[in-house]
Formats: C-alpha cells, sequence, structure tokens
C-alpha cells in the first residue's frame, strides 16, 4: 500500500488481486502511465525479495472514459516490468466485466449468454421435474448469476436493461410452462421475481444501509453523508430526516451512475418506514414489499 501510495496512485487489493488506478485528463494519460510503470518495477522487486512473483501475463490494463472521449487516449502499451501490455477494450474484475466506455455492455452480453445456456439445460429435463423443484433450480442456477454485481448496472438505458429483464422473462414461463406470447407481469407476481430495475435499487439501498450503519466497507461508507450533516442545513427539517446528499455532476450518463450518486437517490426515494427499519432483515423485507408496489 506504502509502494503505491508513494506514486500517488491509489491501490485496492482482494486476495491475490491488486489494482493500481488513478484518474487525469486525457492529454496526461502518458505521465500516468510512466508513473504506473515506475510503481509496478517497484511492487514486482518488492514481490521478488518476499518470494513472490508477479505474473505479467495476467495483467490487464484498461482506460476508462466516456465513449466521446475515448478516442482521445493515447494507446501507447504500458510497461510492465520487460513487457509490453496492450490496452483492453474490457477486462473481467472480480467476475464483473468492465468496458472502457463504461458502457457494461461486454457484462450484460456475459451475463444474458450464460443464463440462457443454463436454462436450454433446465428446460431438457423439465418434465422430469415438480414445478417446486424447477423453481428451486432456476432461483439457485439463474439467479446469482443475474444479481452478482449488479450495482455497477444502475442508470444503464433500458435497451441494456431490457436483455436482462427478456431472460428473466423466459426463466419465470419457463418455471410455468408459460409459452412465450403469455403476459409476464402475473408470473413474475406469483414467484415474487422483481424484475431487474428493482432488483438494482434493491442491491443499491441493501448496500446503502450496511453503509450507515457501519457494516460495509470504508471506501463506501464513508463517501455517504446525510444532509443533517452539512452545518447551513441543520436548522431544516431535513436535519431529522435520513436523507442522504446528491453531488452533482458534470456528466449525467456517468456520473449519475457512480455509487455514490446512485445509492443516495434511490435511499432517498424510499419512505421513513423502510429506510427507519431497526435491522438488516426486516429492512430487506420491507424494501422489496415497497418495490412491488
Amino acid at each position: 500500500m506504502r509502494l503505491v501510495d508513494r506514486y500517488q496512485l491509489c491501490p485496492h487489493l482482494y486476495a491475490d488481486d491488486t489494482q493500481i488506478y488513478d484518474s487525469c485528463h486525457p492529454s496526461a494519460a502518458s505521465q500516468l502511465q510512466e508513473r504506473v510503470s515506475a510503481c509496478v518495477d517497484e511492487v514486482a522487486l518488492w514481490m521478488r525479495s518476499n518470494r513472490l512473483q508477479l505474473n505479467a501475463s495476467k495483467t490487464e490494463v484498461l482506460c476508462c472514459a466516456s465513449s466521446r472521449r475515448q478516442h482521445q487516449i493515447p494507446r501507447i502499451p504500458v510497461r510492465v516490468c520487460s513487457d509490453s501490455i496492450q490496452h483492453a477494450s474490457s477486462v473481467r474484475d472480480l467476475g464483473v466485466y468492465l468496458d472502457g466506455d463504461a458502457s457494461m455492455r461486454t457484462h450484460v452480453f456475459r451475463t444474458v449468454s450464460n443464463c440462457f445456456a443454463v436454462l436450454r439445460q433446465i428446460r431438457s429435463i423439465r418434465r422430469s421435474l415438480t414445478r417446486p423443484v424447477l423453481q428451486s433450480l432456476v432461483v439457485l442456477l439463474i439467479m446469482p448469476r443475474l444479481d452478482y454485481g449488479n450495482v455497477t448496472l444502475a442508470g444503464l438505458p433500458d435497451n441494456q436493461l431490457s436483455r436482462l429483464q427478456s431472460m428473466l422473462n423466459a426463466a419465470a414461463r419457463l418455471v410455468f410452462s408459460a409459452r412465450k406470447q403469455e403476459a409476464v407481469s402475473p408470473l413474475l407476481h406469483d414467484l415474487h421475481w422483481l424484475r431487474v430495475p428493482q432488483r438494482i435499487d434493491f442491491k443499491l439501498a441493501v448496500l446503502t444501509y450496511r453503509c450507515l450503519h457501519s457494516t460495509a466497507p470504508p471506501y463506501l461508507a464513508d463517501e455517504l453523508h446525510s444532509v443533517a450533516d452539512i452545518d447551513p442545513r441543520r436548522r431544516l427539517k431535513s436535519e431529522s430526516t435520513p436523507t442522504l446528499v446528491v453531488p452533482s455532476t458534470r456528466h449525467s450518463t456517468i456520473g449519475n451512475r457512480a455509487f455514490l450518486v446512485a445509492a443516495s437517490c434511490v435511499w432517498n426515494s424510499l419512505p421513513s418506514s423502510v429506510t427507519s427499519s431497526t435491522s438488516l432483515t426486516v429492512f430487506r423485507q420491507r424494501l422489496k414489499t415497497e418495490l412491488f408496489l
């Protein structure tokens, strides 16, 4: 951590996965690459001195920017030790696929493809299963894939979320052996399944609740601030409410999708009967009921 801090970069460690990142103007991208290369060299030296090895073949480089600014980023290979790493258009980070333009198209495509592949396998044996067993298989094999990392999908356009919703609709029709032309809303209601946008809001709200009750990682919890904590607004009625500060953003297409903005907006839209829940279990129950309305 201190080695990375010395180069004024941001580290993020998870098990054997190490990330080094920072932000800059597109014109300063070359200088940032040089700092990253120098930092990686020192990290690799420290690892060798501690009988560890940096695997350059598994190292990937991703430059994130809006689609309008992608062409402004120089595509010079980044030196990692003795290897030159080309810029990737998307990378897999802890099971979530991140695109350089933050569109999440790759993650949506992979999720839909994997889920439909599982649905085809379940469909081949559905005649041998009772409906409760069939529903249990769908819930166990499909829902974790659909919900994993879905917080990163907040604020995506409808055409992206509709692809995920079509897969969820297919799963509901499979459970009830319904035809494609049959209305899916009653099926989702009977299964008590939230639609994809509400599933994303559910995960955001639960994570926000954990942040406010000190059970979430500090790098997330420290970013959220209550309106009551702002001095000029202490005398307002909002002082007694759990409203969170929603920061302004320059680019709504990307900025509004940041966790700080998306989570605060979802939290502020919930009634006090939900946000004032005394435990996470009660909060989840009330939240799901609220999102079904």
